[in-house]
């Protein structure tokens, strides 16, 4: 994997180990329950687990803003995309445009749809979904169906 640039601000940072950083985005209750449905924080542990596994079955990257890491994002090889935004730097079309990245990844990798799973109570991610082409196919689940004529 190699860093992918999105645009002057955004750029894509293949996934290392990097704690300090990554983990004050897993503290925010706010964040957790949007992206896991979960009311404590993640510990180490649980943040090791689930980066060692979004990277051993994907791509996983960091979100690189205007030089600062603010998130991350994931294409599994299950076609499935996943995106973190701290607080601080949501509702800046950060998520949105990162999402048309991973779309283009899909695209290079062969896949004919990309999918996410959004809790129904996380109304921003689903109005940033729907706002990336996304379709609602499932109560929680959304598509993007990457071979549509129109893109």
């Amino acid at each position: 994997m190699k860093e992918r640039i999105i645009d002057d601000e955004i750029k894509l940072v293949p996934y290392y180990r990097n704690d300090e950083v990554s983990l004050a985005w897993y503290q925010d209750l706010d964040v957790c329950k949007q992206v896991d449905n979960r009311d404590e924080p993640y510990d180490l542990e649980l943040l090791h687990r689930m980066y060692d596994y979004l990277c051993a079955h994907g791509d996983c990257y960091y979100i690189e803003f205007g030089g600062v890491l603010v998130g991350d994002v994931s294409l599994r090889n299950s076609a499935e995309v996943a995106i973190v935004v701290c607080k601080e730097y949501q509702n800046r079309h950060i998520g949105r445009r990162c999402i048309a990245d991973m779309i283009a990844l899909a695209r290079e990798k062969g896949m004919e749809k990309v999918k996410a799973e959004i809790y129904s109570f996380n109304t921003q991610s689903r109005a940033m979904f729907l706002a990336a082409g996304f379709k609602q196919v499932g109560e929680e689940w959304y598509e993007y169906d990457i071979m549509r004529k129109d893109t």
